[in-house]
C-alpha cells in the first residue's frame, strides 16, 4: 500500500493504517496482541506505533460512544449556530463549558459555522442550555432533535492490511 504523508510530516505506512482501522472498530477490546496478529507485527511494535500516533496527535483519545436515549438524558439536540469567524474557536470552547453540551464542531462556512450537540432530559433543560448559549453571544439558529446516529470506522485506514 505504500506510505501516506499526513500533517506535521508523519508518514503512515500499512501497519499504522491497520492499527488505526482496528482501533476505530473497537479500541476497548482490541489488545496490542490482537492487533499485532492482524497486521503481522509484534505486540511491542503495536504499542510503540500507538504511542507515536498519540504523540503526533493523530490519536487524540479514546472515548465511549454513549447512547443517550438509554440514559436520563434521552434528548439529543443538534443546534446550528452562527458566530463571528474570528471568535469561532473561543466561542466553541465557551459552549463546551455549558451544562449539557457534549460536542462542538467548528464548520468552515460563514453561516451556521458552529454545530453544537447537547443532551437533556427534557425540553426545559434544552431551553436553559440554548439560553445560556445565546447569553454567551452565540446566534442560535435551527435546533434539531436527533433520532439516531450511525457510525463506522473510516475504512481506508488499513482495512486491507488488518485481516478482517
Amino acid at each position: 500500500m505504500g506510505v501516506q504523508r499526513v500533517a506535521m510530516g508523519l508518514e503512515l505506512d500499512s501497519v499504522d493504517r491497520g492499527i488505526l482501522h482496528l482501533l476505530q472498530q473497537d479500541a476497548r477490546h482490541n489488545t496490542a496482541t490482537d492487533i499485532a496478529d492482524e497486521v503481522d507485527v509484534t505486540p511491542n511494535t503495536v504499542r510503540n506505533r500507538i504511542g507515536r500516533l498519540e504523540d503526533a496527535g493523530i490519536i487524540n483519545g479514546y472515548v465511549p460512544v454513549i447512547d443517550y436515549e438509554r440514559t436520563d438524558k434521552s434528548m439529543h439536540v443538534i443546534v446550528q449556530c452562527t458566530v463571528p469567524i474570528h471568535e469561532r474557536e473561543e466561542l466553541a470552547e465557551t459552549a463546551l463549558a455549558i451544562d449539557g453540551v457534549v460536542a462542538v464542531r467548528e464548520v468552515m462556512t460563514g453561516r451556521r459555522n458552529l454545530r453544537i450537540d447537547l443532551v437533556a432530559g427534557d425540553t426545559d433543560e434544552i431551553t436553559a442550555a440554548v439560553s445560556r448559549l445565546q447569553r454567551q453571544g452565540i446566534d442560535v439558529g435551527e435546533q434539531e432533535l436527533l433520532k439516531a446516529e450511525h457510525r463506522q470506522p473510516f475504512d481506508h485506514f488499513g482495512a486491507d492490511t488488518a485481516g478482517d
